[in-house]
C-alpha cells in the first residue's frame, strides 16, 4: 500500500469552506481518478497555529504505479484547481510512504 500524504496549512478564515470543498469536491475528484482506493482527513493536534491550521489528507493507492500515474497525468490539473480557488491562503507539503505490514 502506498500512502500519498499531503500536509496543508490553511488560514483560519477559510477553514470551514475549505473542509467542505475537500470533502464534497476535491477528495472525491481525486478518488474518482481510480488511482486511489480511499482517503482520510486529519487535523493536526498540539501544533502551533499562529500561522495557520494544519490538516493532513492521506490517499491510499494499491501500488506505486497508480501513484505515479496520478502524479504524472492528473495531479497538475487538480493542483491548479486548488490554487485557482484558494490562491495563497494555503501551503501544502507532500510526501509518499509505503505501508509496512
Amino acid at each position: 500500500m502506498i500512502v500519498y500524504n499531503i500536509t496543508i496549512k490553511i488560514m483560519p478564515q477559510i477553514e470551514k469552506e475549505w473542509i467542505q470543498w475537500q470533502k464534497e469536491e476535491h477528495i472525491p475528484e481525486i478518488i474518482g481518478t481510480g488511482c486511489f482506493k480511499h482517503a482520510s482527513v486529519f487535523r493536526l493536534l498540539e501544533a502551533d497555529e499562529s500561522d495557520g491550521i494544519t490538516y493532513v489528507v492521506q490517499y491510499f493507492a494499491e501500488n506505486m504505479g497508480q501513484y505515479k500515474r496520478y502524479i504524472k497525468e492528473m495531479a497538475p490539473v487538480l493542483r491548479q484547481k486548488a490554487l485557482d480557488r484558494w490562491g495563497n491562503r494555503f501551503i501544502a507539503f507532500r510526501t509518499v510512504m509505503h505501508a509496512v505490514e
